[in-house]
């Protein structure tokens, strides 16, 4: 073959492949256009949005390329996508393997089974913390023969700083599970690790006019329950309010709940957990056998020495309940761990600096962006849709990715440790499976950020933030809709 032979060759190569770029990038090119003119036809037609401000940004998951912006570098509160920067920012400075722990201690001596010197229970920001691990400690001191502590039960929740609520939290949170106190020493009620809160199980009385049928889980005298929740026929509705009085324990629980209704629970977040995780260990201590009059909070002396130690579950699967079910102590004690960990001081201040930090190793401006929680609860929270979507890019070559993505909800999917908080949602074809994002919900913001395979064959990250709505509830419709175009047009 000779020289020019070859030359007419290379030069047809050369034309062909060009030719399919062109192709290709044409193809890219008409697929975008179509989205953007369904996106653009939603956001003119559909009512919910009126007034609002819908910010969206996709990119290519493989290039980081940006595939589609609207108002994508522009500050919207995220509500609960901003625990997407929490969860990055833990996994990236404490490592899946990390830990917390609570530990009992003493500064005295055990002679004859009497603790002369006081009971140490310190906590270290354990939210998997349970009455059965308290009910463990007793029977462990137990076994090493005490049976009276002499000195006084000292809870220490000095791990963390003193602010328990975070600085905009609404005062009607302050009652419910996803606004419980942040606390070093908490309890949860359950597998969902609720810290701070407890279960009320009510059921209905088997006549009407009755009062419902009450039980707390774990069984406490902690809280003061007045009830005003009436059993009435079967054939009305059922209508329960539980509300805590500011500053006490002292909850009433009313409206009515329908004759032959199935077990109804609700979770109430207690005022002061430290004292309440107090209260379950001396009740514990108690049925152990193991007596000691006084209790008070203070601080644990340096030269204490530990007795017993318990350890949480690693973050790799702390992560599934925090991220599946949008936990928000979680990603509270998560700032304030990373704020310990890293300066010695466990506060929001601390905590919310390092975060800002870490993200800019994934070249995130910072700069711009206004955080004030972990979780996303507060208004004052400011990010851009670019920013998420960014980050969601770059942290695929994290060694943690895997174990990051598959903590995401998943579409459609029926198993709640799966699907989450998107369980319910995007239950067909083809999005059922194929979207794995993190919802968000404060009033009037709806968010959904993560990845998305399309039909032909993409994964694109993408961040649709949706403020200002007056009905928040129906940008979940409206964030469905525009993932589905991503499925099918990009």
């Amino acid at each position: 073959m000779n020289k020019h032979t070859l030359r007419f060759i290379f030069l047809v190569l050369v034309l062909v492949l060009t030719l399919i770029g062109n192709r290709s990038a044409t193809s890219l090119e008409a697929q975008t256009d179509s989205f953007s003119r369904q996106i653009q036809q939603l956001m003119q037609n559909e009512p919910h949005l009126e007034g609002a401000i819908a910010g969206i940004s996709i990119r290519h998951a493989k290039t980081g390329k940006l595939l589609y912006q609207h108002n994508g570098s522009k500050l919207l509160r995220p509500a609960s996508n901003l625990k997407l920067l929490t969860a990055a920012s833990a996994l990236s400075i404490l490592g899946p393997e990390y830990r917390f722990s609570t530990e009992v201690l003493t500064n005295g001596q055990v002679k004859s089974g009497v603790l002369k010197g006081n009971l140490y229970i310190r906590g270290k920001g354990d939210p998997t913390l349970m009455e059965k691990d308290l009910a463990n400690f007793a029977e462990q001191l137990k076994a090493k023969g005490i049976h009276k502590i002499e000195g006084k039960l000292i809870g220490d929740d000095t791990w963390y700083d003193e602010k328990r609520y975070s600085q905009d939290l609404p005062w009607t949170d302050e009652d419910t599970y996803y606004g419980a106190q942040v606390s070093a020493l908490s309890i949860s009620p359950d597998r969902d690790y609720d810290a701070g809160t407890m279960i009320a199980n009510i059921a209905p009385a088997n006549q009407a006019g009755r009062k419902a049928k009450i039980t707390l889980s774990p069984e406490t005298n902690y809280v003061s329950i007045n009830n005003q929740l009436e059993t009435v026929p079967a054939k009305e509705g059922k209508d329960i309010e539980v509300n805590r009085k500011h500053g006490t324990n002292d909850v009433t629980i009313s409206g009515q709940i329908p004759i032959g209704s199935a077990i109804e629970k609700e979770w109430i977040a207690v005022w002061d957990p430290a004292k309440y995780a107090m209260r379950l260990f001396k009740k514990n201590l108690k049925d152990q056998g193991i007596t000691v009059s006084e209790s008070a909070k203070g601080k644990t002396p340096s030269s204490a020495q530990t007795l017993l130690t318990k350890k949480s579950i690693p973050l790799s699967e702390l992560f599934i309940p925090f991220m599946k079910l949008s936990n928000n102590g979680h990603a509270e004690i998560l700032i304030k761990e990373l704020g310990r960990v890293k300066t010695g001081e466990g506060s929001w201040k601390k905590g919310l600096g390092i975060m800002k930090k870490n993200l800019q190793k994934y070249h995130i401006d910072t700069n711009s962006m206004v955080l004030r929680d972990g979780s996303g609860l507060s208004h004052i929270n400011l990010v851009t849709p670019n920013q998420i979507s960014k980050l969601l890019f770059r942290i695929q070559e994290e060694s943690w990715f895997s174990l990051y993505k598959n903590s995401l909800p998943i579409a459609g999917s029926d198993d709640r440790m799966e699907g989450g908080t998107l369980r319910y949602r995007m239950k067909r074809p083809p999005l059922l499976g194929q979207v794995q994002a993190k919802t968000g919900t404060i009033s009037t913001v709806s968010s959904l950020s993560g990845y998305a395979d399309t039909i032909n064959g993409k994964t694109v990250t993408f961040s649709i933030l949706l403020n200002n709505m007056k009905n928040e509830e129906y940008g979940k419709s409206i964030e469905d809709q525009i993932v589905g175009f991503i499925a099918r047009l990009l």
